[in-house]
């Protein structure tokens, strides 16, 4: 996933809206490329390009009634990335279709089939919609776990306590004052209870000592992220970066990441001194980006809304998830 700097002023920049149509199973609706076109017998999120001037909502509401004869009634965004192809630049609005009239079918003689997330083979799809699949993969609600892990007895009642209340999905396990002996005896603890609470577990410790642990990601501190040359082999499926400026997004979207959390974007408790960026720089950053961003810093539940209509995947804490009410 390249990254570049094309506006809608761009001739060379095609604008594409598409949807995210979700069964009762969970299921996603796909589409076949016809042959013969630009990444022709790939699969696709339904949609297409929109007219000059065009707002996404109502281009992806035309194309997706004369590509798939239903009416769309409600829908939200997604993700806003940008691919280029080499001989053209690609602009994907993706939208959540919430509510629709209709039974979708190909009107225009497109296979289409259904598939849970988790079941899309990314190499089957266009470069610019893969990271598409990482942002239907990921949740929208990302628990950082807090104090204490110098105790590991009641850390892990506090982490069993969360995950019962919540419907958290995907955690962080941030011990930073920990030996790397003692993060690895912790996550081991951590990793069982997640697998019970149906939980995906992503460590925050190097890169060789993830590698033989269980969990299902890694994240990357800022530091780490920087000093990379190229997205390293990691025997999980998930890898993600903290992100505090503009260079550090563009690395993480360059490498491939899977996600970013991008931070502060309000005032929190915990670093006073740090200058938060506020919705509208956070919306502009994450227009730059390829790949799902999470919202983090002073932000809980009540934020989770406006950080989706400022382009985030959702939102990330620590204090609104591990020390709120979850």
């Amino acid at each position: 996933m390249s990254q570049r700097s094309g506006t809608l002023a761009d001739p060379k920049l095609i604008h594409v809206a598409a949807g995210v149509i979700s069964d009762a199973q969970g299921r996603v609706l796909i589409a076949k490329r016809p042959i013969g076109t630009h990444q022709g017998g790939l699969w696709e999120f339904p949609g297409g390009k929109l007219e000059p001037g065009e707002p996404a909502e109502q281009g992806l509401a035309r194309e997706l009634d004369e590509e798939l004869g239903i009416q769309v009634r409600a829908s939200r965004p997604l993700i806003r990335l940008r691919h280029d192809y080499g001989d053209r630049l690609v602009l994907l609005d993706i939208h959540r279709v919430l509510s629709y009239q209709g039974h979708p079918q190909g009107r225009e003689g497109q296979a289409l089939d259904w598939l849970l997330p988790a079941d899309m083979q990314p190499e089957y799809f266009p470069a610019a919609d893969r990271p598409v699949i990482s942002a239907l993969r990921l949740p929208s609600r990302y628990l950082i776990t807090g104090p204490d892990p110098r105790q590991p007895d009641a850390f892990l009642a506090r982490l069993s306590d969360v995950l019962d209340r919540s419907q958290l999905r995907i955690l962080q396990l941030r011990a930073p004052g920990l030996a790397a002996s003692e993060y690895a005896v912790l996550a081991r603890r951590c990793a069982e209870v997640c697998q019970e609470a149906k939980v995906q577990l992503v460590l925050n410790c190097d890169l060789e000592l993830a590698n033989t642990l269980p969990g299902d990601g890694l994240h990357l501190t800022e530091a780490r992220l920087v000093g990379l040359a190229e997205r390293p082999r990691l025997s999980k499926p998930l890898l993600g970066a903290s992100c505090h400026r503009a260079e550090a997004l563009a690395k993480a979207s360059a490498l491939g990441l899977d996600y970013a959390l991008l931070s502060p974007v309000q005032r929190t408790g915990s670093h006073p001194e740090a200058t938060p960026l506020g919705w509208r720089s956070f919306a502009q950053l994450v227009d730059q980006a390829s790949l799902p961003v999470y919202a983090l810093g002073g932000v809980d539940d009540s934020d989770l809304e406006i950080a989706i209509q400022h382009g985030a995947q959702g939102i990330a804490a620590i204090s609104g998830f591990w020390l709120g009410s979850a």
